[in-house]
């Protein structure tokens, strides 16, 4: 392996964790899903076609081991996905970290179709091209669950709002 091709895959790292992230929602699972990543990327890399970026096939193992990992734990019940979020660290005003916690729980309790690309369309900003050889759908079906996940999404977070008719001044 070039040294050009292993400065890359490293260059995917910080992306890698962040769409890991999004997706599992546990800093240690997703620090093992990108670490699986990167050692079947290393030793495969013999695979790789070299006809397309190598961010996207690196989105893609991510991807399918996230899948094969989901499929081995179907036992689990999907509404419970968002319940036992880790906390995550204070920031400077109190809502604003309980915005991210209520949007962080919303992207849990998504399909795991729709949250993978909201996260790749949204976070990692990859075209719907990409997006598409990454899942391995068509480019129409990557659009059609990207705008059903951000409906989907505003619902939830539409849903976590005070009304603006039931907030009442006190005098």
């Amino acid at each position: 392996m070039r040294a050009q091709d292993e400065a890359e895959i490293v260059a995917c790292i910080p992306s890698l964790r962040r769409y890991a992230r999004g997706l599992v929602s546990d800093r240690d699972r997703a620090d093992d899903l990108v670490q699986d990543t990167l050692e079947r990327a290393w030793s495969r890399f013999s695979m790789w076609q070299r006809r397309g970026d190598i961010r996207a096939w690196m989105f893609g193992i991510l991807h399918n081991h996230f899948v094969d990992r989901l499929r081995a734990q179907r036992s689990r019940p999907e509404d419970s996905a968002g319940d036992d979020l880790p906390e995550t660290p204070q920031r400077p005003r109190q809502t604003d970290a309980l915005e991210l916690r209520d949007l962080d729980r919303a992207l849990q309790r998504l399909p795991p179709e729709h949250r993978e690309v909201l996260l790749l369309v949204g976070l990692e900003e990859l075209s719907y091209q990409e997006v598409a050889a990454v899942l391995g759908i068509p480019v129409g079906t990557v659009m059609s669950r990207l705008s059903r996940a951000r409906a989907r999404l505003r619902e939830q977070l539409q849903g976590h709002a005070a009304p603006a008719s039931k907030i009442q001044r006190v005098k």
